[in-house]
């Protein structure tokens, strides 16, 4: 067992937060220490928490935490920010947010960069949730950048995923055209003492009827307004009741399974594609200058490079 994992079983938060920065680093032993903590993990809520800018999920997830700890439960949070096109480092507003809770042995909070990936959930934040889950945390939040085609990949990583969205902002189109819609779980309208608010709820029912008519489960849609706490037990209370539906629907073991084979793809293709990189970063490009000059295209430089790679067992060039 990876000592990182040992001491991760141990409830050693030092060694969780190291062994989240090897992860975020590609570090050369990280296949090692995911192999270990795999079977460690107990079974948390994953929750993905996902909407436009200025819906107030921040705000709500700070107060979701309070109330998850007030019932004794232990909570980590991952929230996912844009990640500066400079330092390659993740720009942390969300935990300037949740400073309320840095002091509490309770509860995790760490901040990741989206790393340019296309989904917005950088593949070391899948890594950092099971790291977390190894550790024992009773809910794990993962909070994600924005709402727009690339937030669903969140429905890859979470149990249960929330949409959060709040009158008057003009984003319910935009929720829609997204696809949100299809991995939805339950809609949090927040601000919910706003002006608008019936029109919001009208608007939500109506896309619902189209999309979700003949789906063996609706998402509900919850009224919340996080800067009074107002709502929060009937947001926990609706996911609870989606994680009870995936247990017993047989849902739940079916969108595991189909995330697993995801997974193990996504690490062969991570894996291949260092090793290309490093072999021809090595080998000097070597395909640069006809590149350069015209006498080759990226596809069959890039085709070159594959032939090279897949050869048969044997060891003969196909």
């Amino acid at each position: 067992m990876h000592p990182l994992a040992q001491r991760i079983q141990q409830k050693d938060e030092r060694a969780l937060a190291k062994a989240i920065t090897l992860a975020e680093n590609n570090g050369e032993d990280k296949l090692e220490l995911l192999k270990s903590i795999y079977p460690l993990q107990k079974g948390a809520h994953w929750i993905g928490i996902t909407g436009s800018p200025g819906a107030g999920k921040s705000s709500l997830v700070n107060r979701l935490i309070s109330f998850l700890r007030k019932k004794e439960m232990t909570v980590a949070v991952v929230a996912v920010d844009p990640t500066s096109p400079f330092s390659g480092g993740s720009i942390l507003g969300d935990r300037v947010r949740m400073a309320d809770h840095f002091t509490d042995p309770g509860v995790f909070i760490r901040s990741m960069g989206t790393r340019g990936s296309l989904g917005g959930l950088s593949r070391s934040t899948k890594e950092t949730v099971r790291l977390m889950d190894a550790y024992g945390f009773d809910v794990i939040l993962i909070e994600t950048v924005g709402v727009g085609q690339s937030e669903l990949d969140i429905m890859k990583l979470a149990d249960s995923v929330a949409v959060v969205l709040n009158p008057g902002s003009g984003d319910v189109v935009q929720v829609f055209k997204a696809g949100i819609m299809e991995i939805a779980d339950l809609f949090a309208v927040n601000k919910a003492d706003m002006p608008g608010v019936p029109k919001l709820l009208a608007e939500i029912e109506a896309m619902l009827d189209l999309v979700k008519h003949d789906s063996p489960y609706r998402p509900p849609v919850v009224q919340t307004i996080s800067t009074e706490n107002i709502g929060l037990e009937e947001l926990w209370n609706a996911l609870c009741v989606h994680r009870d539906y995936l247990n017993k629907s047989g849902e739940g073991k079916e969108r595991k399974l189909s995330n697993l084979k995801r997974e193990v793809m996504e690490v062969v293709q991570h894996e291949i594609y260092q090793e290309v990189w490093k072999n021809e970063q090595k080998n000097g490009f070597s395909w640069l200058a006809d590149l350069e000059s015209g006498t080759t295209d990226p596809y069959t430089a890039a085709e070159h490079i594959l032939k090279g790679r897949l050869q048969p067992a044997d060891g003969k060039q196909k």
